[in-house]
């Protein structure tokens, strides 16, 4: 089964995802020194975790190598986070786009465990690209985070220990990404039945609720142990018609429902631990 700390919580922040455009949404932090600027402000707020997608000048998504390095040598020097680089990009980018993000050498990646739809698209991770991405991910020294959208995600993860043993840093984390249309639903029965599948080598997890399901799986998981992804890559109101501002509100309430719960936000140097960093 897998392990949690008792009293802390890690909270990782996703502050903008591929898909919200900057004209739907000019709050969403899309140049590198509006992400800076959410990231200091979220590290501040209790977050110890970034998950970063990059935009072009243009604001549109983009796996342009020299913007990611930039990225994560700025983040590293302007906070203390842990700075996890999305591998899933855009829908739309190719797979050997994808492979090229851990040339940025960031701390860790995500690696989603299997294709899933998503919305009216397809996000396409096929068994031999996951095989791939994972062995260069130990070869790089890179901590992947499991993406599990679905629960044959959670069966794919067994395979994958299986075939290739534990990831660099000898830990296993997983994130629950649930209520995608075409993945898992964001409610706790879908969790519980997600939990209870999870390979023993687990060490630790955490759960992200998309739009509406996301105050249903962060109270799900809270109770069950487990840690929270939050940010407006994942939602973007607080409330009916109450836009998110600025990704540390999320962050904030994340913390405040933790707190509820009797736990308190870990610091990066304690999400190195937990997930395996050196």
């Amino acid at each position: 089964m897998p392990t949690t700390s008792p009293d802390q919580i890690l909270i990782t922040v996703a502050p903008t995802g591929a898909e919200t455009t900057k004209e739907d949404c000019p709050q969403l932090p899309t140049t590198l020194e509006e992400l800076v600027q959410a990231a200091q402000e979220c590290e501040a707020a209790g977050a110890a975790m970034i998950h970063v997608h990059i935009r072009d000048a243009d604001h549109r998504p983009t796996l342009d190598p020299t913007r990611l390095k930039d990225t994560v040598q700025a983040l590293r020097e302007q906070t203390g986070l842990v700075v996890q680089l999305s591998t899933g990009g855009s829908v739309h980018d190719p797979l050997e786009h994808r492979l090229k993000v851990l040339d940025a050498q960031p701390d860790s990646c995500s690696l989603t465990m299997g294709t899933t739809n998503f919305g009216d698209d397809v996000f396409s991770n096929p068994w031999p690209f996951i095989c791939e991405l994972y062995q260069l991910s130990q070869e790089r020294q890179v901590v992947p985070e499991f993406e599990l959208f679905d629960l044959g995600h959670v069966h794919a993860l067994r395979r994958l220990l299986d075939t290739y043993g534990l990831p660099y840093g000898g830990k296993v984390h997983c994130d629950f990404v649930m209520g995608v249309p075409g993945g898992m639903p964001g409610t706790a029965a879908a969790l519980v039945a997600g939990v209870g599948l999870l390979p023993e080598e687990v060490t630790s997890w955490s759960a992200t609720g998309i739009g509406r399901s996301t105050l249903p799986v962060m109270f799900a998981a809270l109770s069950m142990g487990g840690h929270l992804r939050v940010g407006m890559e994942d939602v973007l109101t607080l409330a009916r018609r109450v836009p998110v501002e600025r990704n540390s509100q999320l962050v904030e309430r994340a913390v405040s429902a933790a707190a509820l719960a009797q736990r308190t936000p870990m610091s990066p140097d304690d999400a190195r631990a937990l997930i395996g960093l050196a």
